[in-house]
């Protein structure tokens, strides 16, 4: 399973290090690809994990979550 995370706030690669580090912490995800330029983040999950906790870390990192797809 994979969802795409529309991320704002980002603009450096600090920023996408700091997004995919958040993300890789979270039991359940198997890879994290950011797009700086695109302002988004491809979350490959080996199981289900709810959009509100990948919401959730990526907000407490400081950036904003506009829209999370399962695609």
């Amino acid at each position: 399973m994979k969802k795409l995370m529309m991320i704002e706030g980002m603009s450096c690669g600090h920023c996408v290090n700091h997004v995919k580090n958040a993300l890789e912490e979270i039991e359940g995800v198997s890879s994290v690809v950011v797009d700086l330029q695109g302002k988004n983040a491809l979350v490959e999950l080996s199981k289900d994990v709810a959009c509100e906790i990948l919401k959730g870390a990526v907000e407490e990192a400081g950036y904003d979550v506009v829209d999370i797809k399962t695609i």
